[in-house]
């Protein structure tokens, strides 16, 4: 019975990897897709947000019927504000791609379990742990080389955007963590219906050529089949875990920004980017490590409990 929920536990975790990475993956296509349509933010994030908003609207759905309907779909204000902090966030997103190059938004975006580390001790008082302290010290300053950077290369106002869009998602992470009992994939569904809205009311998403409407719909279900993945991925393996997978999004999109659009950051850029990525890798790798042991141990202790206990006959 122990080797069947020991080989259970592997495909599950087999299969949890496999999940997280391939959203990784898919997650690294937004900054190819962006550049790639000709059209405005605005109307890149209405129909990325339309197409997106369907398709997770069915995904929640469907959990919810497999789980005979228990899982709840009210918002209420917490859920409302979640939703109208990931839409202004998402808009920094896209539109921080259209000013600087791929890299430094995937970069610049990778720092953001540490501003959300920081923002968590200020505000609520969470406990910041040194190791944290130490990865966003030199994170921050891989920042700092890429920002500087921008100042010779006019991409200043899109690594200013990507801070502000970093900053946004920081805080939707806290917010998703104090508010645990906001369904928060029902609350990104919403989220991505009003930028439809807005897009729909402030610009003209309907003027658009074949080629653009073809890839705004290819954003619009990889942005859905990306948080799918996520969701049922980071259900099978523990949260470092997960958290170290994710952060494979950023290589993802700096190799797909050069493979499909020959573009190549500015020595600056690729120095900061090395720093950055070098302070995140480690700190995600120390803490599963950690996890990893702690699972280790655990299972020593199980085997040592079964084999020292007592027999009944």
């Amino acid at each position: 019975m122990t080797e069947i929920t020991a080989a259970a536990e592997t495909t599950e975790r087999t299969l949890g990897i496999m999940l997280v990475s391939s959203s990784a993956a898919v997650f690294g296509l937004t900054g190819v897709l962006t550049k790639s349509i000709h059209a405005d933010p605005l109307t890149i994030t209405c129909w990325r947000g339309f197409v997106g908003s369907i398709l997770i609207s069915l995904y929640v759905l469907w959990r919810r019927h497999r789980a005979g309907n228990r899982e709840p779909l009210r918002l209420g204000w917490r859920g409302w504000l979640l939703a109208v902090e990931g839409a202004l966030a998402s808009i920094a997103f896209i539109s921080a791609f259209k000013f600087t190059f791929v890299a430094n938004v995937a970069v610049i975006y990778a720092t953001s379990p540490f501003i959300a580390a920081l923002l968590a001790w200020m505000l609520v008082r969470e406990p910041f742990r040194l190791q944290t302290m130490v990865a966003a010290a030199v994170s921050l300053c891989g920042v700092a080389i890429m920002v500087w950077s921008g100042f010779s290369t006019g991409n200043l106002f899109g690594d200013g955007l990507a801070l502000l869009m970093t900053a946004g998602s920081a805080l939707y992470m806290i917010m998703v963590r104090a508010f645990r009992d906001t369904p928060a994939v029902w609350a990104g569904a919403v989220s991505a219906f009003l930028l439809f809205i807005l897009g729909w009311f402030v610009t003209d998403p309907l003027a658009v050529s074949p080629r653009d409407a073809v890839l705004l719909a290819t954003f619009g279900a990889s942005f859905a089949l990306a948080s799918i993945l996520w969701t049922e991925g980071s259900r099978l393996i523990p949260a470092p875990e997960s958290g170290l997978l994710g952060s494979a999004e950023v290589p993802f999109a700096i190799l797909f920004a050069f493979l499909f659009l020959a573009e190549i950051p500015p020595v600056a850029s690729m120095v900061g980017g090395a720093v950055v990525l070098c302070a995140v890798f480690a700190h995600a790798g120390r803490d599963w490590l950690k996890a990893r042991s702690r699972q280790g141990s655990s299972n020593i202790s199980k085997k040592n409990d079964t084999v020292t206990e007592p027999s009944t006959d």
